[in-house]
């Protein structure tokens, strides 16, 4: 094979492993809507659940807690992507509930996803007995 050869061959892999590297290294990346929706996904299937308690309601924030191993976890989940879920009164979310949380990583948790929803919401008749 001749120098030239060797050259454009050498020079066409160079290339080929720059257009690799350059997908690899900056490739497409997701957006914070879709990793959001992943963990959503993967604690759904895979989450353990456990019980919690939804203690505030601001808008789509919902705040609640929940103890693993006995330590308390306070967490905020926006739920803007289930707005169509929720209803008029966010009163009517505050008590006990359900969520998943990752056995790696329990502060890592959901009360709501795609594919699941441990919300349950209050009885009107019960919340007039507490006084709201």
């Amino acid at each position: 094979m001749s120098p030239a050869a060797a050259l454009i061959i050498l020079g066409v892999l160079g290339g080929v492993l720059l257009v690799v590297a350059g997908f690899l290294l900056f490739g497409r990346r997701r957006s914070p809507d879709e990793k959001e929706r992943a963990r959503r996904i993967f604690l759904s299937a895979r989450g353990r659940v456990s019980e919690a308690e939804i203690t505030d309601v601001q808008g789509e924030l919902v705040g609640y807690s929940y103890q693993v191993g006995g330590v308390t976890y306070h967490v905020v989940q926006d739920l803007a992507p289930f707005r169509h879920l929720m209803p008029r009164d966010p009163s009517l979310l505050l008590g006990p509930a359900l969520i998943r949380y990752s056995r790696a990583n329990p502060a890592n948790s959901i009360i709501l996803s795609e594919e699941w929803s441990g919300i349950r919401m209050a009885r009107p008749d019960a919340m007039k007995q507490k006084g709201a």
